[in-house]
């Protein structure tokens, strides 16, 4: 009798391990999907004024901080950061199954050079009051064609310099002009003579021209999509009309000196709406 009553008691005992062991898989594998749906890739560097373009599982919901990130069809997404951007940010996502993480995204941090630009006339440091209306009208122009967002993919591609020419200024430099101290420069200056071609660094659709602003004389914004847009600015002559679609490589403006601006050269910006991108960042931002 002793003995049916321990082997029953093993078979019980055997039976409950067994349960345990399948619990602990189910839990294992749920453990193993669960990450698999939250995996995420990042391309491109992780410093102040720098591009990063992801991929995360379809349909997943994405934060940077307090600000919801929007994915393609196929799970990419982009975002940036400023010049003077902090250095702890917080990457959130959810997966479909709703499962959520984050990642601390630890950025370098840069020093900026100071440039000093002397010759530039009295009237573009600091502007009397009468063209004070002009300049607002202006920035709100720029402000709208860079807050568009479009399900454009071509923030995906590859980047190439607009021209090949000595660069004369880069992103981040606070710039003094007479002696002034005014706002950082925010783009990627190429000098080059009057009328020298600028080309498409990626291809896009135009959403503004504008032959003569103040500051920045002849002026064309592309957007790339996804937030991602080009401004090109002093040029002497703009070769494409709003609305247009463009390729990589198109020609789309000649080079100039006006507004602000003490000789001929291209200022060419990179924003991901209202963040100010460092364009040799993206120029170097690793492919697939």
């Amino acid at each position: 009798m002793k003995n049916k009553t321990m082997i029953k008691l093993q078979k019980i005992k055997n039976r409950l391990i067994v349960i345990q062991v399948l619990f602990l898989l189910a839990l294992l594998i749920q453990s193993a999907n669960s990450f698999a749906e939250i995996d995420i890739t990042l391309r491109g560097e992780l410093t102040q004024g720098g591009l990063i373009i992801g991929v995360a599982p379809k349909g997943s919901k994405l934060w940077l901080g307090d600000k919801l990130i929007a994915q393609t069809d196929k799970g990419e997404f982009v975002f940036g950061f400023g010049r003077d951007a902090a250095l702890n940010q917080t990457l959130r996502w959810q997966s479909p199954n709703k499962v959520k993480n984050e990642m601390l995204l630890q950025l370098s941090e840069r020093t900026y050079k100071t440039q000093s630009i002397s010759g530039v006339p009295a009237k573009m440091v600091t502007p009397k009051k009468e063209v004070t209306s002009r300049i607002q009208a202006e920035t709100n122009l720029v402000k709208e064609a860079r807050k568009q967002h479009t399900d454009l993919l071509f923030f995906l591609d590859a980047f190439k310099a607009p021209l090949e020419g000595q660069i004369t200024g880069v992103y981040g430099s606070q710039r003094v002009f007479n002696g002034v101290p005014k706002r950082p420069h925010y783009g990627l200056d190429f000098a080059a003579p009057t009328g020298t071609l600028v080309f498409a660094p990626a291809s896009g659709k135009v959403t503004l021209t504008h032959d003569n602003m103040y500051y920045s004389g002849g002026t064309l914004i592309v957007d790339h999509g996804f937030g991602v847009s080009s401004t090109f600015i002093h040029l002497s002559e703009v070769l494409v009309s709003e609305g247009q679609v463009i390729g990589v490589g198109d020609a789309i403006a000649k080079v100039g000196s006006g507004g602000r601006s003490t000789g001929p050269h291209l200022d060419w910006r990179v924003n991901w709406f209202n963040i100010r991108i460092d364009p040799q960042l993206v120029l170097n931002i690793p492919q697939h």
